[in-house]
Parts: C-alpha cells; sequence; structure tokens
C-alpha cells in the first residue's frame, strides 16, 4: 500500500438477508413448485451422501408411485458432461437421502431425473449442437414430462428435460421445448 500511496483499509457491512448465487434459479424453483399437481411432493435442497455427496437442486416425490426423481434446475451450462454425471450420480445417490426412507417404507421405490433448463440463446444452442447426447441422457419427450408434473393422470415418462423462461425475475414452465429446439420433441 505505501508503493502506491496509499493506505488500505477494510469494512464490513451487515447484509440484509442470504445471498442468491443464482439469482434464475430461485424463481425457476420457484415456478416449478408452483406448477406441480398435487400427486408430488416437492423437496428443495435434498442432502446425498453415498455413493455422491452433494445437494439434489428438488427431489420430487410421486405421492400414487413409489417413485423418487432428482430433479437439477440450471441458468446455464458450463460443462455438459459434468453436469449429466453428477445429475445421474445424484439420482444414484437418492437412497442416502433422508426423503427416501418417508418415500420408500416398502423398498420397492425407483428413481430418475429431470433436468430443467433455462431457455436462452445458450441452453438453445448447446440443446441442438449436443441434441444426440442429450437425448441419450434424457429421452423422455418434454410434453410427456410436463404432462406427468402437472396431471395425476399422466405417467412419469422417466429421465427428461423441461424448460423454463424467465423475465423479470419471474419463471415460467415451458409446454415444451423452446422454438428452434428439435430436442425433447
Amino acid at each position: 500500500p505505501t508503493v502506491l500511496g496509499a493506505e488500505l483499509s477494510v469494512k464490513a457491512y451487515p447484509n440484509t438477508g442470504p445471498r442468491i448465487r443464482d439469482r434464475f434459479q430461485a424463481p425457476m424453483v420457484e415456478a416449478l413448485i408452483g406448477a406441480l399437481d398435487e400427486r408430488w411432493i416437492a423437496d428443495p435442497e435434498v442432502v446425498v451422501v453415498h455413493p455422491a455427496r452433494g445437494v439434489i437442486d428438488l427431489v420430487l416425490t410421486d405421492r400414487t408411485h413409489p417413485l423418487l426423481v432428482a430433479s437439477e434446475i440450471h441458468s446455464e451450462v458450463r460443462r455438459l458432461e459434468q453436469m449429466i454425471r453428477w445429475h445421474r450420480e445424484k439420482e444414484l445417490s437418492l437412497p442416502s437421502a433422508d426423503v427416501w426412507r418417508f418415500a420408500n417404507p416398502d423398498g420397492g421405490a425407483t428413481t430418475s431425473r429431470l433436468l430443467v433448463l433455462r431457455s436462452t440463446r445458450a441452453t438453445r444452442e448447446l440443446a441442438s449442437r449436443y441434441a444426440a447426447t442429450l437425448r441419450a441422457a434424457y429421452p423422455a419427450r418434454a410434453r410427456d414430462v410436463i404432462a406427468a408434473l402437472r396431471t395425476r393422470e399422466a405417467p412419469w415418462p422417466g429421465a427428461g428435460i423441461a424448460w423454463m423462461r424467465v423475465e423479470g425475475g419471474v419463471a415460467r414452465l415451458l409446454d415444451g421445448p423452446p422454438r428452434g429446439v428439435a430436442l425433447g420433441r
């Protein structure tokens, strides 16, 4: 500091509440929970410890079938292969979560995955460029995924992708893939 001819000073300011790391994820989680049929129990931020340690953004438990869906909500995708790998590992780790004990008292529960992506130019381009990879990891049609989330009658179609639009801090679940994205149609 003396070389620059200045004094070093550090101040701590109180904050007004918890910081949100991803300002898009919170409204996306809120919109997803709000769109769910009553058949689903939503548990946000579920800790898993074995075989992978981490936190699942949202676990959906089906009240009508012994099924738990590990849901990851992403406003952007930085590393596609890592995201897919971590999502699979978190799904495999669901039996180590507290929710497993309550959702699976008879031991017959199955698991699945839901990837929720924010519709941006970057995520749409990624979905188009790597459609085969994403289709292999998330083969269900987006409309079938949305129908299962919104209605009691529609069966869960298996691992799939749902899309959201976020504008002005408000997220909205789309009925299918955004325009220009063939993946999930």
